[in-house]
């Protein structure tokens, strides 16, 4: 099943999560949007972060899981960014996604049916 979520990231300037090697690199909704997407869809995101784990073989490996139809647009308003994402990934697991890339800076707005 197919969820949607709408988040806002408040002050794209700062959406970064705590690791360099893992967080946003984009300053612009397009950007934030390609970054998030590619993360959903494929392991690299998850692998890299694995990399980084004293002990790699404890990562959770339900939270390898991909969508590769999972979608993420993105549009400006005003100062911050607007993301809407569509997949069918837990919600542990792209929580866990955001996290890396845009750390605390992120505003879940709402969430529906895919």
């Amino acid at each position: 099943m197919k969820t949607r979520y709408y988040l806002r990231l408040p002050n794209p300037a700062i959406t970064r999560g705590d690791d360099p090697t893992l967080a946003f690199h984009s300053v612009g909704a397009e950007g934030f949007a390609t970054e998030l997407q590619e993360a959903l869809r494929t392991s690299a995101l998850f692998l890299r972060w694995q990399a980084t784990l004293e002990d790699p073989d404890d990562a959770n490996a339900s939270l390898a899981a991909t969508d590769p139809d999972a979608t993420v647009t993105g549009s400006q308003a005003d100062l911050h960014v607007d993301l809407v994402i569509t997949t069918s990934l837990p919600g542990a697991v792209f929580k866990q996604r955001l996290r890396l890339l845009a750390g605390n800076h992120w505003q879940l707005r709402d969430v529906t049916a895919g």
